[in-house]
């Protein structure tokens, strides 16, 4: 029976690029600032990679439909390299497949790498498809503020929580991210906010306003992987190994049945089950240091603290104001400010979240660094509530 792959991967080396407006650089620019870093972080040269796994979502703009880009841009030695794509997840998505190709034994070192190049298209959300029948299958039931705008409002009317302790909880998920993002130098949002300045900006999608939304960005993440053997025989003290890794994908029953309540994501539930399984936790309230989840809204980040079980159902908005998930909070929630301050370049987004829990684990985060971490939890979703798919992925300490 399968055991999992717990502690058979360790990350050797990660890199981030800034994320931004990165008007004069290009996809491969961005490419080569995260992969310098993790190729220098590892401490190996290029020619020990085996494998390559490229995380774009929408190859239209700027990147590439195959996985040329990454091969070109970097230079790789001639080696197997897979462009993959899963929605929103595309960068856990290509995570997964460095790692498995690792725990599988067909390959010793392997690469994991997402980029997205947005802002060039001048548009002020996620670019719109155009050809064929994908408009159809790429935004089914419109907006993504419109969708989640419709999670909040299911919550809201299902736990009888009152207008204003959701949007209040949602403002403080806000302010959080961005008080945290100011000591996190890659954030493309620096700037803090109050409670004020959300509850009064403009409305999006009720109850979302404009500080509720995160913002659109380019930028890249990467990470090069191992066995755990390897990693000390190169050299490496603190070995910074993956706990699991699970994805859940809807199978449309939220959509298409009447037995979903809409004030949930499903997949999500489902996931995090797998994975605390697999990485042997019990109580992830206790064993969890630190968590970087998929605040696309503040709503999504507010509901994902029930379905990863770190919440009981109702009492998120209240465990939110009363600072659980606030840096000095039981459990630290996008410590280098989330989706809603670095934005969402599509296939770097799930890379850049592993990337702050390994650079917490190994005490480099400078202002923004938490004590005693030894073990966080990383959760990237693609789609609307509705319809998705949900990658998770638990990093810790080897041993721990």
């Amino acid at each position: 029976m399968a055991a999992g792959i717990r502690d058979r991967v360790a990350i050797l080396g990660m890199g981030c690029s800034r994320f931004g407006e990165r008007w004069s650089d290009n996809a491969e620019d961005l490419m080569l600032e995260a992969f310098n870093e993790a190729l220098g972080d590892a401490g190996i040269e290029k020619s020990q990679i085996e494998a390559a796994w490229l995380g774009v979502c929408l190859e239209e703009n700027n990147v590439g439909k195959t996985s040329g880009p990454l091969a070109q841009g970097l230079r790789l030695p001639y080696i197997a390299v897979s462009r993959v794509e899963n929605a929103c997840a595309t960068g856990t998505e290509a995570l997964r497949g460095a790692v498995y190709a690792v725990a599988s034994g067909a390959c010793d070192i392997a690469l994991a790498l997402g980029v997205e190049k947005l802002k060039d298209t001048g548009y002020g959300g996620l670019p719109s498809r155009t050809r064929g029948v994908v408009p159809d299958l790429w935004q089914p039931n419109g907006s993504a503020p419109g969708a989640f705008a419709q999670l909040a409002a299911a919550y809201q009317a299902k736990y009888g929580i009152k207008a204003e302790d959701l949007k209040r909880a949602m403002a403080h998920v806000s302010v959080k991210s961005h008080d945290n993002a100011a000591r996190s130098p890659k954030a493309h949002l620096r700037n803090k906010i109050t409670i004020e300045d959300v509850l009064k900006a403009q409305m999006i999608a009720e109850p979302l306003g404009l500080y509720d939304c995160c913002g659109v960005s380019d930028g890249a993440a990467c990470a090069i992987v191992t066995t755990p053997e390897i990693a000390k025989a190169l050299g490496k003290k603190d070995v910074i190994t993956v706990k699991a890794l699970q994805l859940a994908v809807s199978n449309g029953e939220e959509a298409q049945f009447n037995n979903w309540d809409g004030a949930s994501i499903k997949t999500a539930e489902v996931a995090s089950v797998r994975a605390y399984k697999e990485a042997g936790i019990t109580n992830p309230r206790e064993a969890l240091d630190l968590i970087e989840v998929h605040d696309c809204f503040s709503v999504t980040e507010l509901v994902l603290m029930e379905n990863l079980g770190l919440s009981d159902p109702g009492r998120a908005p209240f465990d939110i104001l009363d600072g659980r998930y606030d840096a000095d909070g039981a459990i630290p929630c996008q410590i280098d400010g989330g989706l809603k301050c670095f934005g969402h370049p599509i296939g770097a987004s799930g890379l850049r979240m592993v990337y702050e829990i390994y650079t917490q684990l190994l005490g480099r985060a400078g202002e923004r660094q938490l004590k005693d971490v030894d073990i966080g939890l990383t959760q990237n979703l693609g789609g609307h509530p509705h319809q998705n798919v949900c990658a998770i992925s638990i990093i810790g300490r080897l041993g721990a």
